[in-house]
C-alpha cells in the first residue's frame, strides 16, 4: 500500500481523489494539495468517511520548485500525482527529482507566457527542425531522461484518456491483434451537453489554446500541419451518434511516432457543434485567446485568464451536462499475412458520472486513468528508471484496470473507417 501526494484540485484532480479512495488496497494515504487550501478540505470532507484512505490536506503553490519540495519532503509520499496545470510540469519533476521520489501527470508540458525569449527561441527552432507550431510537447520533459534514469525513478507522463488511455489501445493493439500497424486514428467525441451558450469541459486556457492552433498529423515519420479546423469528417459515434469532427494536433501523436515508429500516418480528431467553434472564432478574433499581457486600468492582465474567469468552472459543469463521450482508436494493418482493422473504444455517459463521483465525463475519463497510472507505478508494475508514455509499458495491467474502475472498453474488429 502506498502513500501518495495528489497536486491540484480542479475537476479532474477531484475524480482522482475519489478513485484513489475507492481503491483504499493500493492508496493507504493521501494527501491533497493546491494553491487554495479550503478546495482540498472540501474534497477531503466529501470522501474521508467513505473510505478507509487517509486524506490530509495541504497549500502549495505548484510554481515554486522550493514550496513543492518542502511539502514532498515534509509527507514523503512514494509517487507525486500532478493534476495540476501543464505550466507546472517541470517545477514539480524538479521537486520529484530533488526528494527522490516517482512522478506521474496526465497533460505534457505547455509555458503559461509563450513571449518569454527563452522559452520562445527553443521553440521557434522546435518548429523549423520538426514542422509543428503546438505550444506543447514533450521535448521538455524528454530532457529529463537521463536525471530520472541516473535516480532511479520513473517518471509517467500523459496518463489521462487522450494521451494516455488511447495510447494504451494503441500498444494493446499491437501486442494482441496486429502484427504491423499502418495506421492509427484517434477519435475524441464529446455528445454531451450542458446548456450553456458557451463553455468549455477542461481548463478553458489549455482548451481554447489547443483547439485554436494549427492542425498537424504524423506521415511517413514526418508532421504535416494544416491551418486549424481545415480537415473536417463525419462519424457516426456507437450510442452517439453522427457528429462532425476537426483534424488537432495532439501530443500522443508526438509520442507514438517515436516509439511505434512502423506506423505510416497517425492522427487525431475531436468533435466540435458549430456553435462551440463560432463563439471560439469570434473571442480569438477580438484577442481574447491571447496568452500576451495587456495593461487594463493600471494593471496588467492576460486576456485567456481574465477570458477563463468569466466562462463556467469545468468542474461545475456536472449536474447540467446530458449525453455520452465515445473516445478510442480505430487502427489498420496486418495479422498473419492479411489485412486487419479494428476500433477499442470506451463509451462514458456524463450523469452516470455525476451520480458516482460528482463529475461530468471529460473529468472523469481523465481523473480515472490519472489514478490508474499512479496506482500501476506505486505497486511497482509499471516502474523502469526514466521517463517514459503510457504506451511504453505492458498494456494487459492498466486494460483490466480500466474495466475495474469505470471505463470499460469495447473491440469491434469491423469498423467504419476515416477517409
Amino acid at each position: 500500500m502506498s502513500r501518495v501526494l495528489i497536486i491540484g484540485c480542479g475537476g479532474v484532480a477531484q475524480v482522482a481523489i475519489a478513485k484513489c479512495c475507492q481503491n483504499s488496497d493500493t492508496f493507504k494515504e493521501i494527501m491533497i494539495a493546491s494553491r487554495t487550501k479550503s478546495k482540498c478540505d472540501e474534497v477531503k470532507a466529501r470522501w474521508e468517511n467513505e473510505t478507509s484512505t487517509i486524506i490530509t490536506t495541504a497549500q502549495v503553490d505548484a510554481d515554486k520548485t522550493e514550496e513543492v519540495v518542502a511539502l514532498i519532503k515534509s509527507y514523503n509520499p512514494d509517487v507525486v500525482l500532478n493534476v495540476a496545470l501543464p505550466y507546472q510540469d517541470l517545477t514539480i519533476m524538479d521537486a520529484c527529482l530533488e526528494c527522490g521520489v516517482h512522478y506521474v501527470d496526465t497533460a505534457n508540458y505547455e509555458p503559461e507566457d509563450t513571449d518569454d525569449p527563452e522559452w520562445r527561441a527553443i521553440y521557434e527552432k522546435r518548429c523549423k527542425d520538426l514542422g509543428f507550431s503546438a505550444y506543447f510537447d514533450y521535448s521538455w520533459q524528454w530532457a529529463y531522461q537521463e536525471k530520472f534514469e541516473k535516480a532511479g525513478l520513473t517518471a509517467l507522463c500523459g496518463t489521462g484518456f487522450d494521451p494516455g488511455v488511447t495510447s494504451v489501445f494503441c500498444a494493446y493493439a499491437k501486442k494482441h491483434y496486429f502484427d504491423r500497424i499502418d495506421t492509427i486514428d484517434i477519435l475524441d467525441c464529446n455528445g454531451g451537453d450542458h446548456g450553456y451558450a458557451f463553455a468549455t469541459n477542461f481548463n478553458p486556457e489549455i482548451n481554447l489554446r489547443e483547439v485554436s492552433a494549427p492542425g498537424s498529423y504524423m506521415e511517413d515519420g514526418k508532421w504535416i500541419e494544416i491551418p486549424p479546423m481545415a480537415i473536417k469528417r463525419e462519424y457516426d459515434f456507437p450510442e452517439v451518434g453522427m457528429k462532425d469532427m476537426y483534424l488537432l494536433h495532439h501530443e500522443e501523436i508526438e509520442a507514438l511516432g517515436r516509439n511505434m515508429p512502423e506506423v505510416k500516418r497517425i492522427r487525431f480528431f475531436m468533435t466540435f457543434g458549430q456553435s462551440y467553434l463560432t463563439h471560439m472564432k469570434c473571442l480569438e478574433n477580438v484577442g481574447m485567446l491571447s496568452t500576451t499581457p495587456i495593461e487594463f486600468e493600471g494593471q496588467q492582465i492576460v486576456p485567456i485568464q481574465f477570458l477563463k474567469a468569466l466562462l463556467p468552472d469545468p468542474a461545475s459543469l456536472g449536474p447540467r451536462t446530458v449525453g455520452k463521450t465515445n473516445i478510442g482508436c480505430i487502427f489498420t494493418g496486418v495479422k498473419d499475412g492479411k489485412e486487419k482493422t479494428l476500433y477499442i473504444y470506451n463509451v462514458c455517459d456524463h450523469q452516470e458520472c455525476y451520480r458516482e463521483v460528482g463529475s461530468q465525463a471529460i473529468s472523469y475519463t481523465t481523473g480515472v486513468p490519472a489514478m490508474i497510472g499512479t496506482a500501476l507505478v506505486a505497486e511497482g508494475l509499471w516502474k523502469k528508471p526514466g521517463v517514459f508514455t503510457t504506451d511504453e509499458f505492458d498494456p494487459d495491467p492498466y486494460m483490466e484496470m480500466l474495466n475495474k474502475w469505470g471505463l470499460p472498453w469495447v473491440v469491434d474488429e469491423n469498423p467504419v473507417l476515416v477517409d
